[in-house]
């Protein structure tokens, strides 16, 4: 079948089935035009609580599908490619985090929702790169916190709240490519451009970036809205490529720069239609979180979903 044709069955199933295919903005772009939803992390999240579907066609990483059980358990979460991982997840433990607790008993664990439903089972509160700062605002001044698992979102948050909690030493293999002296660069080289920075680029927290008149630091869905909004005709593209997709359907008349040219997830790429077709038909890769951990987990998450 050429893509036409996959793209109708997939239509077809859909509607048969009572599917929702929910895609993140890191996936290819004719996974994206065949979303009901397309969004980061935290819309993605708060669709999978509301939906009335049946089946949940997640197409992202491991942990993406595995929060979207967590907060739907009685819906069917499939994921099309099963070894969509992610580096960051991996880069921690829920024994990791124990293991901190048990040395600074009282404290409280922010984990950012890029962990295995095992990390989240063993925090406090959850948060997204969209609301991270509002979490951290919510908490008690002065209390001990660990943020896991990402170092650069940690960091730029620490920044914004005045807060000084000890950081994971995790990163997303992507934006770590994108350090403050090549967003500096590129400012430099482009005088007219805004720049939209995803807060886990390497270079988010640096001073020179944070007070730079024309970066504009923010979660994928905020970027995306900013562009929407901005004055500016050109804008410089800190995070996953994939995003320009919808910076370009949603903005046909601006111009939309990678800062880096290879900022692209392997993982998210094994996502492909005829993945989705595949999942769809079979009802395959189902991702179900066990009840006890589910639990666990739905805790922090529930807490996330409840700060506005």
């Amino acid at each position: 079948m050429d893509s036409n044709e996959i793209t109708g069955r997939i239509k077809q199933l859909k509607a048969e089935k009572n599917a929702i295919i929910l895609a993140h903005y890191y996936t290819r772009p004719e996974v994206q035009d065949v979303a009901d939803y397309l969004g980061d992390s935290l819309g993605l999240s708060r669709v999978a609580g509301e939906t009335d579907a049946r089946v949940i066609v997640f197409c992202g990483v491991h942990f993406m599908a595995e929060t979207a059980s967590i907060i739907s358990p009685d819906k069917k979460v499939l994921i099309p490619a099963w070894n969509a991982g992610c580096s960051l997840a991996a880069s921690i433990t829920g024994e990791d985090v124990e293991r901190w607790r048990a040395e600074n008993p009282g404290g409280l664990v922010v984990c950012y929702v890029n962990a295995t439903a095992e990390v989240k089972a063993h925090a406090d509160y959850c948060c997204t790169s969209a609301n991270a700062v509002k979490v951290v605002n919510s908490l008690p001044p002065g209390r001990k916190t660990l943020f896991v698992p990402d170092k650069n979102l940690g960091a730029y948050i620490n920044k914004l709240t005045g807060r000084a909690m000890e950081l994971w030493h995790g990163d997303c293999c992507v934006h770590e490519r994108i350090p403050a002296s090549l967003l500096l660069q590129k400012l430099e080289e482009f005088p007219d451009a805004e720049a939209l920075i995803h807060p886990e680029s390497n270079g988010s927290h640096d001073d020179r970036v944070l007070a730079h008149p024309r970066a504009f630091i923010s979660s994928t869905a905020g970027m995306i809205a900013r562009a929407g909004s901005s004055p500016a005709g050109q804008f410089l593209v800190a995070t996953e490529l994939e995003t320009i997709h919808e910076l370009k359907k949603k903005n046909p008349g601006k111009e939309f720069i990678p800062v880096h040219p290879t900022t692209r997830c392997g993982q998210m790429k094994k996502i492909t239609l005829e993945r989705v077709l595949a999942a769809l038909e079979e009802e395959q890769y189902e991702v179900k979180v066990p009840d006890d951990l589910r639990e666990k987990a739905w805790i922090p998450i529930r807490r996330m979903l409840e700060i506005k």
